[in-house]
């Protein structure tokens, strides 16, 4: 329990910044998982790779994800379209 007013104040902010990352977190991990399955189907998916590359982007800029993990899910997302294409 917080003894002093700012130790309540920081809880409270830390409880509301924690609640909005963990939903920021999982839509990013849904649209993920929606553009991977698009591009194995070979639906239209220069929109949503747009859109997830630029969600990645935003999540880097927030601080929800380091640089090298942020670059590592757009390199596999792109990876796994020009897969797709060639085939």
């Amino acid at each position: 329990m917080p003894q002093t007013k700012q130790a309540a104040k920081s809880l409270r902010q830390n409880k509301k910044i924690s609640e909005r990352n963990k939903s920021s977190r999982s839509n990013l991990k849904t649209l993920i998982k929606k553009t991977r399955k698009a591009i194995d189907k070979g639906e239209k998916t220069e929109i949503s790779i747009k859109e997830t590359v630029k969600t990645i982007d935003k999540a880097l800029q927030k601080g929800l994800l380091k640089k090298n993990t942020a670059a590592r899910r757009k390199s596999r997302l792109m990876k796994r379209l020009n897969k797709s294409t060639k085939k």
